[in-house]
């Protein structure tokens, strides 16, 4: 398997990790983090300028047709910078629900809005109870008129604050199907994650919405996006594995004990290379995770290896991010310190879209 990116693929990327190095620095992102948003317009601006935000949708939206793993490259750099503008939200989840199951009309509202970066979008799934299981949805949608009202509570809506549409699931007569929700239609309560990104919870009462898909046939759309957007967050860690890597090798090379830099001592050596050994075989299953990502036709076999690299990436992400403090000492848990921030992103993404315990069930039901 090729591992490299075509020319393309790295142009894009080391073009997005120009710009994040030189415009979203750590005390930059520090200063976006403390907003009352959370998020920063004219970078969001200038991440659509980039073409980014069309990247993966169809040329007749103004898209550019990629996939999962043309989105690699950005999703790694997005995990060394530590991004917290809402790209997965919107492009890895929301609007992919619209692209792949909207109707003609649908698509022409939402996805050229999506990709001019005028619209953002969130996933509102989540229920009380269900953990990491897609298919346990308790809130409620009744036909109303030529419409539908959605009746129910959403938790841990990525995005959620900055959203101007949901895509929101909930029971039919049928079974589970999607529905398009404006934000003035449902109740948010939004607060700030582990990692410094935003979410919220939903509160819908007879929301009014909009049929996305066929009523009752959603689980398997759910299933597909929930997928992708699980390998984008795999090639996210990868990107935020690198920064972890790369950092704590330069402080062993500069910290001095016994008047010596302590990467001269053996042990702290022999971690240093398991960390590097852990970055290289995450960055692999991410790559598969892309590849099964944009072969949606064999839904077993997408899943499985998508679980594969989710275990192992998960397993990587607590392996690197605890050895990336403990080889910093005390003052890797400083706020002052990038490291500690990568850290807690990392801890999320080991837990995002299925810990390393549902994905190895899933695997062994797949098997």
């Amino acid at each position: 398997m090729n591992f490299d990116y075509n020319e393309e693929q790295q142009l894009l990327a080391d073009s997005v990790r120009r710009f994040l190095a030189k415009d979203y620095g750590f005390e930059a992102r520090r200063k976006i983090v403390s907003s009352s948003e959370g998020w920063s317009a004219p970078v969001w601006a200038t991440l659509t300028e980039m073409g980014l935000t069309g990247l993966p949708f169809s040329p007749d939206y103004g898209g550019f047709g990629g996939g999962a793993v043309d989105l690699m490259g950005v999703m790694e750099a997005a995990g060394e910078a530590l991004l917290v503008e809402p790209y997965l939200a919107t492009v890895g989840l929301g609007a992919q629900f619209v692209a792949r199951a909207g109707s003609d009309a649908q698509k022409k509202a939402v996805l050229p809005a999506v990709v001019e970066g005028k619209l953002k979008m969130a996933f509102a799934h989540s229920e009380k109870g269900a953990r990491y299981n897609l298919a346990k949805v308790e809130a409620q949608a009744k036909k109303s008129g030529a419409g539908w009202e959605i009746t129910g509570e959403k938790f841990v809506v990525l995005g959620a604050p900055a959203a101007d549409v949901f895509v929101v699931s909930a029971q039919t007569g049928k079974g589970l199907s999607l529905f398009l929700v404006q934000k003035k239609s449902v109740k948010v309560k939004p607060y700030v994650t582990l990692d410094e990104q935003r979410a919220g919870d939903l509160v819908l009462s007879a929301a009014p919405g909009e049929l996305l898909g066929a009523e009752g046939g959603a689980l398997p759309v759910v299933e597909e996006v929930v997928d992708f957007a699980t390998a984008l967050v795999c090639a996210e860690a990868v990107g935020a594995m690198k920064f972890a890597c790369d950092t704590t090798l330069e402080y062993l090379k500069t910290r001095k004990q016994f008047g010596v830099p302590i990467g001269t001592f053996q042990a702290l050596q022999h971690r240093m290379v398991d960390m590097y050994v852990s970055y290289e075989q995450a960055k692999s299953m991410a790559c598969l995770a892309a590849s099964k990502a944009d072969a949606p036709a064999d839904a077993k076999d997408r899943a499985r290896s998508i679980s594969a690299a989710k275990i192992k990436i998960a397993d990587n992400c607590r392996h690197i991010s605890q050895e990336a403090i403990q080889l910093h000492g005390g003052m890797g848990m400083t706020e002052e310190m990038k490291v500690s921030h990568t850290f807690r992103r990392l801890t999320m993404i080991a837990q995002q879209f299925g810990d390393a315990d549902h994905h190895l069930a899933r695997f062994a039901a797949l098997s």
